[in-house]
C-alpha cells in the first residue's frame, strides 16, 4: 500500500435503524450509500453518486426515515447490496480511469460504517467484498492530527465531509492523506504465553455461542473489528468440553468498544451476549507455558483440528492411518499432538495440525468414525483450546491434595463410607459405568470372569441412587494397580445383557468420592455435593455405629438429626454428625459386596447395606 494516497472517495451511507454515533448497533441492514471522488492532486471534486440498497425488511425506524426521507416502497424498487457494490466499484473505477488515475482509498466519517455496518453485512450475506473495502481514512482522526487543538468534530454529512476536506487541503497548505485504517483480511491463530502483558480495555467475553463454533466463527460474527493473533479463546466446562463462552482480545481498545456494541447480535438464529471481561481472564484461558504446546503451535497459519476419544493405545502412526492420505497432517508426526496425564498416561484427546481448509474438512468427514473399538470426535479448535486442554491435564491431579479444615467447619466431620474402605492413591480399583439396572452380583461376576480371582474380599460396591435403586455404577477392589489396569483394558465397553458398560481404572481414593456424590470420568473428578469448592474439607472419620432403630427406617426418614444423649453407664462410640443442609447433599448410597473363597475356586456373596449417613436417634 502506498504510504499516501492522491484519490480519495468520500464514502456515506445510512442504514434501516440507528444512525450517527449508534450506526451499525442495532443490526439493521444498509439502505444508501452516497459516494464522491476528490482528486487530491488537482483539487478537484467529481460527480455525486447516490443509490439505494434493497434490505431484506424495509421496515424502517422513525429515525431512518427523519433522516433520510425514504420509503419502504422506494427501497423495494433498489438492487441488493451485491449489486450496488458492483456498480459502485464499476462507477468508481470508470471516473479514475477519465481523470488519469488508478488508485484511491475511502474516507469515512469515523470507522462505523465500515467496521459495524458494511462488513458484518457482507459476512452474515457471504458477499466478498472488493479490496478496497479494507483500507481506508477515517476523517475525524485525519482532521484532529492537522488540528489537535480543535474541539470535537460533530457527525458529518458528505457535504460537510467534502468542506472539511478542502479545507484541509486549502488552508492547512496541501496536507497529505497518509495514516489509513485497515480491516484484516481473516483470524490469525497463535500461542500466547502467561507472562504476556494483556491489556483488560481490549478484552470481552462472548456467551451463548452455539458449542460447535470455532474460532473463525466467532471471528466472523466480530468480521471489520481487528482481533489481536490468537485473540480467540474458547472456554472448556469441568469436562474439557465447550461451554459457550469465549474470550476474544482486540487490538486495542476502540475495536473493543465496538464489539460491546454487538451485545445480543445473532450468530446463526442465536444472539450472542457480549460483556467486558479482564486481561487476567483471557491469560487465565489462552495462556500457556509449556514449550511442547508453543513449538506445536509455531506453525502460521495452520488448521487445528481436535480429535477426542481415541483409544489409549493409538500411536502417531494409528492417527495418521485413520486421517489417511486426502488429510495429510503437517509435517506428518509433527503436526500431532497427543493430550496427557502428568504421569505420562493418554486421556484420548489429539490436536492435530493441517495446512489448508481443504485438508481440515477432509478430516472432519471423519466425524464418528471407528478407530480400533471406538468412534472419534473431530471438530475444529484453536491455539487457545490446546493450551487450555493441556494445561487441564498437566497440571492438575486428577485428585488434588487436599487442606487443613477452615477453622469454621471443624464442627462437621465428613464420614467414612465405608470401614472396609481403606483410602488411597494407588488405581488398584475399577469402576463399572452403565450396569444394566438389573444386575446383580452374579452378573457383576460373570461379566469379569476370570478377573474375578483378582477382587479383593469385601470388595465389590453398588452404588445405588437416591431412591435406594441400583445407579447402574459399582466399584470393584482389585489385588493391584497392575490387575486393575488389566480389568479395564480387557473389559472396557464389554457387553453385559443388552449394555455396553465402561470401565475405568480409579484409586480408593476417587472411589470414595464418588461414594459420597462427587462425579468422576476420563475427563477428572468433580468433588461431592456436601463439600465446599475449591477447597475441600477433609478430616479424619470417626468410627460410628448404626443403632438397631436406626437401621428400622429408610434414609429419607432419617433427614432430621438429634443430638445424642448415650446413658452414662452405657457409653456409645463417638458418632458422626451432619448438619441437616449437609446431610441432604449426601445424595448416594451404596450396597457393598464381599466375595469370599471358598476351597480355592468357589466366589459366594453376602449383601451389606451400609448407609452413607449414621444417625443417631433416641
Amino acid at each position: 500500500m502506498a504510504s499516501h494516497s492522491d484519490t480519495l472517495v468520500v464514502f456515506f451511507g445510512a442504514t434501516a435503524g440507528a444512525n450517527g454515533g449508534k450506526l451499525g448497533s442495532d443490526e439493521r441492514e444498509l439502505i444508501l450509500l452516497v459516494w464522491q471522488i476528490v482528486d487530491l492532486h488537482e483539487n478537484k471534486v467529481g460527480k455525486l453518486k447516490r443509490t439505494l440498497v434493497q434490505p431484506d425488511s424495509a421496515d424502517l425506524s422513525e429515525q431512518c426515515k427523519e433522516e433520510t426521507g425514504l420509503t419502504a416502497e422506494e427501497l423495494c424498487k433498489a438492487e441488493p447490496l451485491e449489486s450496488v457494490l458492483q456498480q459502485f466499484y464499476q462507477s468508481v473505477s470508470a471516473e479514475l480511469k477519465s481523470l488519469g488515475r488508478s488508485s484511491y482509498t475511502l474516507c469515512v466519517d469515523g470507522p462505523l460504517l465500515i467496521r459495524q455496518v458494511l462488513h458484518p453485512e457482507a459476512s452474515k450475506k457471504n458477499l466478498v467484498l472488493p479490496e478496497c473495502f479494507y483500507t481506508f481514512v477515517d476523517l475525524k482522526k485525519e482532521f484532529h492530527k492537522c488540528c489537535p487543538n480543535a474541539g470535537p468534530v460533530k457527525d458529518l454529512t458528505l457535504t460537510s465531509m467534502l468542506d472539511c476536506i478542502l479545507h484541509m487541503l486549502w488552508v492547512l497548505l496541501y496536507h497529505t492523506f497518509s495514516t489509513f485504517e485497515t480491516v484484516n483480511y481473516k483470524f490469525e491463530s497463535g500461542a500466547c504465553s502467561k507472562t504476556e502483558a494483556v491489556d483488560s480495555e481490549t478484552v470481552i467475553r462472548a456467551r451463548g455461542l452455539p458449542w460447535q463454533s470455532s474460532d473463525q466463527d466467532i471471528a466472523r460474527f466480530f468480521k471489520g473489528l481487528n482481533i489481536a493473533k490468537g485473540g480467540v479463546a474458547l472456554c472448556l466446562n469441568a469436562q474439557g468440553r465447550r461451554n459457550g463462552e469465549a474470550l476474544v482480545r482486540f487490538i486495542n481498545s476502540e475495536h473493543r468498544d465496538m464489539a460491546l456494541e454487538r451485545h445480543k447480535h445473532h450468530m446463526g438464529n442465536r444472539y450472542i451476549e457480549v460483556y467486558k471481561a479482564t486481561g487476567e481472564e483471557f491469560l487465565k484461558i489462552a495462556g500457556g507455558t509449556s514449550n511442547e504446546v508453543a513449538q506445536f503451535l509455531s506453525k502460521e497459519n495452520q488448521v487445528i483440528i481436535r480429535m477426542r476419544g481415541l483409544p489409549f493405545t493409538a500411536t502417531t502412526q494409528d492417527v495418521l492411518g485413520f486421517l489417511g492420505p486426502e488429510s495429510p497432517v503437517t509435517d506428518g508426526t509433527e503436526g500431532l499432538l497427543f493430550v496427557k496425564y502428568p504421569d505420562g498416561r493418554p486421556t484420548g484427546d489429539a490436536f492435530v495440525l493441517f495446512a489448508c481448509e481443504e485438508y481440515a474438512q477432509n478430516a472432519l468427514k471423519k466425524h464418528k468414525q471407528i478407530l480400533g473399538k471406538r468412534y472419534i470426535e473431530l471438530f475444529r479448535s484453536t491455539a487457545a483450546e490446546v493450551q487450555q486442554v493441556l494445561n487441564r491435564y498437566m497440571s492438575t491431579p486428577l485428585i488434588s491434595t487436599l487442606p487443613p479444615p477452615p477453622p469454621q467447619m471443624v464442627s462437621v466431620p465428613v464420614l467414612a463410607t465405608s470401614p472396609f474402605i481403606t483410602t488411597g492413591s494407588t488405581r488398584d480399583c475399577i469402576r463399572l459405568r452403565g450396569l444394566p439396572y438389573t444386575a446383580a452380583i452374579e452378573d457383576i461376576l460373570d461379566f469379569m470372569g476370570e478377573h474375578t480371582i483378582d477382587i479383593k474380599p469385601h470388595g465389590v460396591h453398588m452404588v445405588l441412587n437416591q431412591q435406594g435403586r441400583p445407579s447402574g455404577d459399582a466399584f470393584i477392589q482389585m489385588k493391584s494397580a497392575d490387575r486393575a489396569f488389566m480389568m479395564a483394558q480387557k473389559c472396557h465397553k464389554k457387553m453385559m445383557k443388552d449394555r455396553y458398560v465402561e470401565v475405568f481404572q480409579c484409586s480408593t481414593e476417587e472411589m470414595s468420592f464418588v461414594l459420597m456424590g462427587g462425579t468422576l470420568n476420563r475427563s477428572g473428578l468433580s468433588p461431592p455435593p456436601c463439600l465446599s469448592p475449591p477447597t475441600y474439607a477433609a478430616f479424619p472419620a470417626t468410627p460410628g455405629m448404626l443403632p438397631t432403630e436406626a437401621a428400622l427406617y429408610q434414609p429419607p426418614l432419617l433427614a432430621t438429626p438429634r443430638t445424642p444423649q448415650a446413658p452414662a453407664h452405657n457409653p456409645v462410640p463417638a458418632l458422626a454428625y451432619y448438619s441437616p443442609q449437609l446431610y441432604m447433599n449426601m445424595n448416594m448410597s451404596y450396597t457393598t459386596y464381599y466375595p469370599r473363597y471358598k476351597e480355592k475356586t468357589h466366589i459366594c456373596a453376602k449383601i451389606y447395606l451400609i448407609f452413607t449417613c449414621c444417625i443417631y436417634l433416641i
